[in-house]
């Protein structure tokens, strides 16, 4: 599978949507992974939440959704600020060509500290991480700090994910955390593990970029820059079927 790992900056989004679009049918990508909630500024900056702004983001997604197939390529997951009844939720979509826009997970474990004031924006969701197929694959969502809640990455391997996904949105200052985050989570999945992130700033927050490709025993394949927002490898997806064999995913955790 030929994956793009992306990085946009909301504040120049017409901009980076338009080079995406040229990347993605220069490299004839398959699959692309965009940063959480990448469609409105990182509104979760501020402490307070503010109705207008929540239902401001909440509309600017639902117009872009619709766009989601000028980029050509077959498959997209990001995710998106979502109404369900009286609740509102962090939540992951899958795009394909043939089957129109799913929402398949929900976020829910969620910070409530300086610039990522979640818990006081949306409602956590029902703790529910379940695979989902995509063309004979089988891909897994981890928003965000999700992926440190390793236990789920340890059940999606068990369950033959290909892909672990983690779309976010994380400060510059914490990158290596993350990116130690993401190789951890690929060696416990045995999975490639894909990140894509937010860039620029949100309030006083710097946002990281750097997103990533680690292969299921945690090499980095690839990041994104600013000079390089946006990078797409060609996956050896059986090389993901072949690590649940191996050390340490085969160890026996049942409970004697």
């Amino acid at each position: 599978m030929k994956a793009t790992i992306t990085q946009l900056d909301a504040r120049r989004l017409e901009r980076d949507w338009d080079a995406l679009k040229k990347h993605v049918r220069s490299e004839q990508s398959e699959f692309v992974l965009l940063p959480e909630m990448c469609f409105a500024p990182w509104f979760c900056a501020a402490p307070a939440r503010d109705d207008a702004v929540w239902n401001a983001a909440v509309a600017s997604h639902e117009s872009w959704l619709k766009r989601l197939p000028e980029l050509g390529a077959p498959a997209i997951v990001g995710t998106a600020p979502r109404d369900e009844g009286s609740k509102r939720y962090n939540v992951a979509y899958l795009w394909t060509a043939d089957l129109g826009l799913r929402w398949i997970h929900r976020k829910t474990y969620l910070p409530n500290d300086e610039g990522y004031w979640e818990a006081n924006w949306y409602d956590r969701a029902p703790t529910e991480f379940q695979p989902v197929g995509l063309n004979g694959r089988s891909i897994g969502l981890m928003i965000c700090t999700e992926i440190w809640f390793m236990q789920h990455a340890r059940e999606y391997g068990k369950r033959d994910v290909h892909l672990l996904l983690n779309p976010r949105s994380t400060p510059a200052h914490t990158n290596e955390k993350w990116l130690a985050g993401g190789r951890t989570a690929a060696v416990v999945a045995g999975a490639f593990c894909l990140s894509s992130n937010h860039a620029g700033r949100a309030q006083q927050l710097e946002l990281g970029g750097a997103g990533w490709i680690c292969d299921p025993d945690g090499v980095v394949l690839a990041t994104t820059s600013q000079a390089n927002p946006f990078v797409t490898l060609d996956l050896n997806l059986p090389q993901a079927e072949m690590a649940k064999t191996t050390y340490p995913r085969y160890v026996d955790d049942s409970h004697i």
